[in-house]
């Protein structure tokens, strides 16, 4: 039995008939595909707005049909395929991209239990206890089809995207893995249906008999987290301001330029924009209190019961949605050192730093814990981390300007010998350069003149 009514349990799952998980597998793959299609519009509607233009306002009323013409036009255009791309990959790397956006959807929670046909369910595909590592191996797998995309175009454009896009997963999948890791310690569970009911009520800190009152979302609580995955999400995701792999001013479109505007090439883009809901919806599940109102709707005692909570939900995504729009219509695009730096100097052990932390103090709340000793403890790796931050980084920065002052050698070298690069460099101070023209030139020049002013 349900000890909350109305509130899932990992229990309450895997009992439903055949039938009812298939509807809901639809609705999990109708609501991305409506999504996917309502989130195109609304970006270049939001964009538009931002820029002081109208955005789609031909097909449909308030342009809502734009993106269905668009896809449309996408699947019925000619599939052209480049000779020497190796097809199986190629055709194998668009599908590889999208299933992984779908499956990961399937362990957000919509909803608390209703009743559908009759039978009492959550809204909610499955549940695992471990749900959230199955979100994060999900994602690792899409970034193969980008990676295979590029190697299999046999493009130096498309590889080069394809092998940024791999190192720059790699690298922000390390730092929001590490930004759940004090989601997982607050929550005692890695159960997505768990973690929303632990938002459910803040409780209160007990910091040496002090009680601090808890808020109830992990995105106030847990603040710094939520901070380093609202910025990890957008590198994993390729989007403005990570999105080096299909960089159009130096790769041309990246790991998708020998795709053609047809069927493959709409479903990276149906990828993009499916990833992009799902992070969404895993930042709402894990910060922003799941499907469970914000205040002061929560107040009304039904705001959480039956059918209302996908109300609340959608909501949470559109404006989670609206995020990334705003930071696309900011930011430009960072350059591959500066996002690689970002994400190993800054992001890793600032997270690293405050799960130490933060763990020190749920450390500290138990009441027959060595506190003495837990300090102390976290004292000796706070210093000894910073002692080894510093010796790299003076090391480094000692490397940097070792770097500089030798490129600084060599230009004034070339200053004074432009031949010593080894290329032929005409003379620098030629008399033309400083508007002297030669002696035919100038009179030639003076008849123009003058023949021109009579």
């Amino acid at each position: 039995m349900n000890p909350t009514p109305g509130l899932p349990t990992l229990n309450d799952f895997g009992h439903d008939p055949l039938w009812l998980s298939i509807i809901k597998a639809l609705f999990i793959f109708v609501f991305l595909m409506l999504g996917v299609l309502f989130a195109v519009w609304f970006e270049r509607k939001l964009i538009s707005r931002m820029q002081h233009r109208y955005g789609p306002n031909r097909a449909g009323k308030f342009g809502l049909l734009q993106t269905v013409a668009d896809g449309l036009k996408m699947g019925l255009k000619e599939d052209i395929t480049p000779r020497t791309v190796d097809k199986v990959v190629y055709f194998l790397a668009p599908v590889i991209i999208a299933v992984p956006a779908f499956l990961a959807f399937s362990v957000i929670p919509f909803g608390p239990m209703v009743s559908i046909f009759g039978v009492e369910t959550p809204l909610q595909l499955t549940d695992l206890p471990v749900a959230v590592l199955l979100v994060l191996a999900t994602a690792s797998v899409g970034v193969y089809g980008i990676v295979l995309a590029g190697w299999g175009s046999r493009s130096p454009y498309a590889i080069l995207g394809g092998l940024r896009s791999s190192a720059q997963v790699v690298s922000y999948e390390i730092a929001m893995g590490l930004s759940f890791v004090a989601v997982f310690l607050a929550a005692g569970t890695l159960s997505t249906s768990e973690i929303v009911a632990k938002q459910a009520g803040g409780g209160t800190w007990d910091v040496f008999g002090l009680e601090i009152p808890q808020p109830s979302w992990y995105a106030i609580s847990l603040l710094p987290s939520f901070l380093i995955y609202a910025i990890t999400m957008l590198g994993e995701t390729n989007r403005v301001p990570f999105d080096l792999p299909e960089g159009e001013g130096e790769l041309v479109g990246g790991f998708h330029t020998e795709y053609s505007s047809s069927l493959k090439f709409a479903l990276f883009m149906l990828a993009e924009y499916a990833n992009v809901i799902t992070v969404s919806g895993i930042a709402i599940t894990l910060f922003l209190g799941g499907w469970r109102a914000p205040w002061p709707i929560s107040i009304w005692e039904g705001a959480n019961t039956g059918w209302w909570p996908m109300l609340w939900f959608f909501i949470k995504l559109v404006l989670v949605f609206a995020f990334f729009v705003w930071v696309r219509a900011s930011l430009p695009r960072v350059r591959y050192d500066q996002l690689m730096a970002f994400g190993w100097k800054v992001l890793i052990p600032l997270n690293l730093a405050w799960i130490l932390l933060y763990a020190t103090l749920k450390a500290l709340r138990v009441p027959e814990s060595n506190k003495a000793f837990i300090l102390t403890l976290g004292a000796i790796i706070v210093v000894g981390g910073l002692a080894i931050w510093f010796r790299f980084d003076t090391l480094l920065q000692r490397r940097r300007e070792a770097k500089a002052a030798q490129i600084e050698e060599e230009f004034e070298q070339l200053r004074e010998e432009p031949e010593a690069g080894g290329f032929p460099v005409p003379p620098l101070d030629l008399p033309h350069y400083h508007g002297v023209l030669p002696a035919g030139q100038a009179s030639t020049a003076v008849k123009e003149v003058t023949s021109g002013s009579n």
